[in-house]
Parts: C-alpha cells; sequence; structure tokens
C-alpha cells in the first residue's frame, strides 16, 4: 500500500521533524492500536526512513521516502490484515502529517 502525504516544507525541514519525533512512533501506535506494537526503525541514507513494525503476532515492514514535495509510506501489509488496510491507510495518514506539524 502506497500512501503519499503532500508538504510545502523543503525535504531539510521534514527530515529533522521526523528525526524529533521518529523515537516516540512506538509508544504512539501503540495509543492508537490499543496493544503493544514495537517500532524499530533505521535511515537507509538521508531520505529514505525503514520502519520494522510489530503488532499482535504480525510484522509490518514499511518504508518512509523523503521527497521534494510529499512523504511517501510503503506499507506491506499482511494478507491476515486485509481487513485493517482501510484503518491502517487512516491512522498512517494522521499519524503521518503529525510528523510534518
Amino acid at each position: 500500500m502506497r500512501i503519499a502525504i503532500p508538504h510545502t516544507l523543503g525535504k531539510d525541514e521534514v527530515r529533522r521533524r521526523i528525526e524529533a519525533k521518529v523515537g516516540r512512533v512506538g509508544e504512539k501506535a501503540s495509543e492508537t492500536l490499543g496493544a503493544m506494537v514495537t517500532v524499530e526503525t533505521s535511515w537507509v541514507d538521508a531520505d529514505h526512513l525503514q520502519m520494522d513494525v510489530s503488532a499482535m503476532g504480525f510484522a509490518v515492514p514499511t518504508a518512509l521516502a523523503i521527497e521534494d514535495s510529499q512523504i511517501v509510506f510503503d506499507v506491506e501489509v499482511p494478507a491476515m490484515l486485509g481487513f485493517a488496510r482501510k484503518m491502517i491507510e487512516q491512522a498512517i495518514t494522521e499519524k503521518g502529517a503529525k510528523l510534518l506539524a
């Protein structure tokens, strides 16, 4: 699943804001899902963040790319979570916008 969130901040400012907030992503995900969630993050390069999300026995690999006018989340939703695609998309859209605020 691919989710794009537009911005007008410039890559450097987007990166700064994400770096400042990425440490709390797991905590915020737990609040949203009401379950124990682990999120491991690592910067692949200056514009790409890999996030490995685990919740309720499922692994959801997620990549974030910082582009000039948007950030793009690529999420691999397991088939068993197909029923939750809309909920996952909505959560990423809302929380992704907050990362930029």
